[in-house]
């Protein structure tokens, strides 16, 4: 068994964590760290974990964490790259779920995250976990870079039609729409249902932190610098995100045959069948990406539609599925859930 230890496990992301490796069959969970709520059963905060987690939140002091084969961090940015060394030098795994180790010009990162890096040297030997692209540099990883749920819906999106040297990466847009759960459980003023619920808005539009994240990996596909709109928005629902991504093409191409066949043997990417219209609730709950692709009039302009759940391809499911690759263990142990509906 994978002794597995996890560092902030109270947010939206931590539980969704808990929920996926208390059924995985292949790990043990010694640790879940919290220090305001350390003593208390973790499925007491959350009883939907009754039954199936028995131990209670600890201090990080408690945790004991470097006697364990691999630690989550879901906690905010700035926490886990002032822990991951000692972790690291102690044979721990780390995958992170934060942004500390995603982006690798380190000056670009100071400058959206508005802090100090203060390990910038393991930076450059994290993997960013996109399994769809890094799975063999996954494998033999100590630190893992787990993607933000924005990134992991526009990359899956646009990746076959850059890769394929197809469209002109000099405008590229990418127009999005999260659920609030990607805000965390922390209390804000547009969180609070009042506020959130039947409303609709863009935010970030001047420059979001994850549009360096999501640069980097196109132009990494490209191998040449890449012009990126990027506008989030909130919607009024719990969980999701959808892309709606448009690119325009400089090639002829099937576009449908494109991505089927780029994602063939992709076991959490659904490249849906021509003329369908994903729907985030499609993927509730479960570790999907669903594609469609469409060349509207069959002109030269063409859009994705990307569909993830946040919390879970966009941030625990993929980090049990980095676990898996880490391990040697199959790709979609605990993994292979039947999204929620209604």
């Amino acid at each position: 068994m994978i002794k597995v230890g996890i560092v902030g496990g109270t947010g939206y992301t931590g539980v969704e964590l808990i929920r996926l490796l208390s059924r995985h069959g292949g790990v043990s969970l010694q640790a879940i760290t919290s220090r305001k709520d350390a003593g208390m059963p973790v499925a007491e905060m959350y009883p939907s974990l009754r039954g199936h987690v028995d131990i209670a939140f600890s201090t990080p002091a408690e945790a004991e964490l470097d006697k364990c084969d691999v630690v989550f961090f879901a906690t905010p940015n700035g926490i886990a790259m002032q822990e991951a060394e000692a972790l690291l030098a102690a044979g721990v795994k780390v995958i992170d779920l934060a942004a500390d180790f995603r982006i690798k010009d380190i000056s670009e990162w100071e400058k959206w995250y508005g802090m100090s890096h203060t390990s910038p040297a393991l930076v450059a030997s994290a993997v960013y976990g996109l399994p769809e692209v890094n799975r063999e540099r996954i494998k033999s990883a100590r630190l893992v870079a787990n993607p933000g749920c924005y990134p992991t819906a526009v990359q899956l999106g646009f990746l076959p039609l850059i890769e394929a040297g197809v469209v002109d990466v000099g405008s590229l847009i990418a127009d999005c729409k999260s659920g609030v759960s990607g805000a965390g459980r922390k209390a804000e003023v547009h969180t609070l249902l009042c506020e959130a619920g039947d409303n609709f808005k863009a935010y970030g539009v001047g420059g979001h932190r994850h549009l360096p994240e999501i640069k980097q990996g196109l132009i990494t596909a490209a191998g040449k610098s890449v012009r990126l709109t990027f506008v989030p928005h909130l919607t009024p629902m719990i969980r999701g995100i959808h892309a709606t991504l448009y690119a325009r093409l400089t090639k002829d191409v099937d576009v449908q045959s494109l991505f089927e066949h780029r994602y063939a043997n992709e076991h959490f990417v659904d490249v849906m069948p021509a003329g369908s219209t994903p729907e985030t609730r499609s993927v509730r709950g479960g570790n999907a990406c669903r594609i469609a692709v469409y060349r509207p009039q069959g002109g030269d302009t063409v859009v994705v539609l990307s569909v993830i759940d946040n919390l879970v391809k966009g941030a625990a499911g993929q980090a049990v599925q980095n676990m898996n690759l880490l391990f040697g263990l199959p790709e979609g142990l605990g993994l292979d859930i039947v999204p929620l509906l209604p």
